[in-house]
């Protein structure tokens, strides 16, 4: 039992045996400990109680001790059923507490009283979305294995994975309305200074969690070394046809993700971004001899949401529209509303997602070709960035939750098992952050201001499963082309990795381009990328989950650390709260200077009226 429940017992006996006693007889601190003790805690049916049962029970009689003995037990269920009330939200006063005799009967059947099948029908009726996901992929897992021996033509193929294609059309429908109104209305609803330093802290955390990630990465690589012994290995051997190509010199790879936080035009952006372009242009005169050619960058837009640029643009906005006050307040409620229809979208194509997830897994499972010479060509490499994912999303991550919010990491995950399982199955952080939001907020209780507002952000900046592969894919690239990194180098790698997840894109194989980054960095080719390609689908999975874990246990530290802020306004404006102190009726002089005397004409109060507020206090 704990310990206010133990206070109860004792306090109550305490207080009807002094009051057996004669009144000279009880000591006063000793009455005023227990009364102190039930009246604050709000008991006051129990103190009425005990002081009726002291005065019509006897002095030391059985029957005196045994109405002690229900008073202590009705005040712990008192005080149980008080706490249950505090949790679901619903404070009920104490004058309320008196409830027919079958509303009774019926709360305690709910409380812990309801038979097994009750139990398991409440935990179908709790997780039936988990149950569904995750029975999704094992499905998946055994139609795909069954399909695989049919041999089905590249048109079947396509048409089988239609339901699964659909999800990802429909995730991807709603992840513009989803970030621009989430963030607008989450950076609106914050004030300046909470905004500057929950962001400041979100951003810190992004960061110092990617380099964490690098440096395990990097460890692991070297300790594994995935890349020795396997310099036989060609890109023919593996039946290879994919080629990745990327001839973007590093600084302009930098240069567009600034170019892409300000787009030009923000309805271009929601379809379509920056990526700098090369032509080569001759100098010179051919005749003469001193001919001559020259590659230069040229602006050029491609197919893909420009994120960021949406991201910046968002919070700007919402800051702006607090700023304005009064008049932004209608406009910050249309983005509120729009927020919230957008979540009832999000939880009517939950329901989907099992359906979808079933048809992603099987159809990826048949368009493998040979899964057993991609294991024994780059299984060092698999095993090596599975492995680093594993270190970092199931040590790493919960540590850094744990020592920030001294609270169980493993089951503020188990409330998400649904954004993982989809993050799994889709490869898109982006797709998943849909059902991250609503399963946060729903099971969870995070704050929906912090939430909407550091989920998107996340999505798009935090990506550390991407900077593990990465950093394991270029050093394995090293060790297939016999190439010694020196400190220079390695540094390189971890900065360059940290950096440019950012810019990942939060879609399927979005990470591949941005190795080519690293490799042009530190001077490696990038001929050997279409290998990481080939194996991309396996090590893309765990990449997605561990991303969507730190987005999701950044949000938990940041609600953390906004509801300590709230509790210490609360105490410092019950410290700041004035005191009236009633001025001395033979001297005022010998009052504290200390206290301010608010009102100085002394009422006249009868003598009950003085003991009553002096047992009080």
């Amino acid at each position: 039992m704990e310990r206010d429940a133990i206070s109860w017992p004792v306090a109550s006996f305490l207080l009807w045996y002094l009051l057996q006693r004669k009144p000279a007889h009880i000591p006063t601190h000793l009455l005023r400990l227990c009364i102190a003790t039930l009246h604050s805690d709000r008991q006051h049916v129990a103190l009425q109680s005990t002081l009726v049962s002291a005065s019509l029970v006897s002095q030391h009689s059985a029957s005196g001790i045994l109405f002690w003995l229900l008073l202590t037990f009705s005040t712990v269920n008192l005080r149980e059923m008080e706490k249950t009330n505090k949790i679901n939200g619903h404070a009920a006063n104490h004058t309320e507490c008196t409830l027919p005799a079958s509303e009774v009967d019926r709360d305690a059947k709910k409380d812990g009283q309801l038979t097994a099948q009750e139990k398991f029908v409440r935990f179908l009726k709790r997780n039936l979305l988990v149950i569904l996901t995750v029975s999704g992929v094992l499905a998946g897992v055994g139609i795909g294995m069954a399909v695989r021996n049919m041999n089905l033509t590249r048109a079947q193929m396509t048409y089988f994975a239609f339901p699964g294609e659909m999800l990802l059309r429909m995730l991807k429908m709603i992840i513009l309305p989803l970030v621009v109104c989430s963030l607008i209305s989450g950076a609106a609803s914050l004030d300046t200074r909470s905004l500057g330093k929950l962001g400041g802290i979100a951003i810190a955390y992004f960061l110092v969690t990617t380099l964490i990630a690098s440096s395990i990465a990097i460890a692991l690589a070297f300790i594994i070394k995935p890349g020795v012994g396997a310099g036989a290995l060609k890109t023919n051997s593996l039946r290879l046809t994919d080629t990745v190509t990327n001839n973007k010199e590093t600084v302009d790879s930098f240069l567009d993700l600034a170019r892409n936080l300000f787009p030009a035009n923000l309805v271009a952006a929601a379809f379509r971004s920056y990526a700098t372009d090369y032509k080569t242009v001759s100098i010179g005169n051919a005749t003469a001899g001193n001919l001559t050619y020259e590659k230069i960058p040229t602006g050029s837009e491609i197919d893909g949401m420009n994120i960021l640029g949406l991201v910046l643009f968002a919070i700007v906005f919402g800051i702006a529209l607090r700023k304005l006050g009064p008049e932004g307040e209608e406009l910050i409620k249309f983005f509120n509303s729009f927020n919230e229809a957008t979540m009832v979208l999000v939880s009517w194509i939950m329901w989907y997602v099992p359906i979808g997830i079933m048809f992603l897994v099987g159809s990826k499972i048949v368009e493998m070709e040979d899964v057993v010479l991609l294991v024994t060509s780059l299984g060092k490499y698999i095993f090596a960035s599975i492995l680093g994912h594993l270190i970092h999303g199931g040590i790493v991550l919960p540590l850094i939750y744990f020592g920030f919010t001294r609270k169980n990491p493993f089951s503020f995950l188990s409330g998400l098992i649904t954004p993982f399982t989809t993050a799994f199955a889709t490869c898109s952080s982006s797709a998943t952050l849909p059902s991250m939001i609503k399963c946060i907020e729903d099971n969870n209780g995070v704050d929906k201001r912090i939430s909407r507002f550091i989920l998107p952000i996340g999505a798009t900046v935090n990506m550390d499963g991407a900077a593990i592969f990465q950093c394991i894919a270029a050093i394995f690239i090293a060790q297939l082309n016999n190439v010694e990194l020196n400190a220079g180098q390695i540094f390189t790698i971890l900065v360059t990795a940290t950096a440019s997840s950012v810019g990942a894109a939060g879609i399927p194989a979005g990470g591949i381009i941005t190795i080519a980054i690293i490799l042009e960095a530190i001077g490696l080719p990038t001929n050997d990328l279409s290998l990481m390609l080939a194996v991309d689908w396996i090590v893309d999975r765990t990449t997605t989950v561990v991303n969507v874990e730190g987005d999701a246990l950044g949000a938990g530290i940041l609600h953390h650390i906004n509801q300590q802020e709230m509790k210490k306004k609360k105490q410092a404006e019950l410290e700041t709260v004035r005191v009236e102190a009633i001025p001395n009726i033979k001297s005022e002089e010998e009052t504290s200077p200390l206290v301010t005397h608010q009102n100085m004409v002394v009422i006249p109060s009868r003598k009950g009226d003085l003991e009553s507020k002096e047992s009080v206090l």
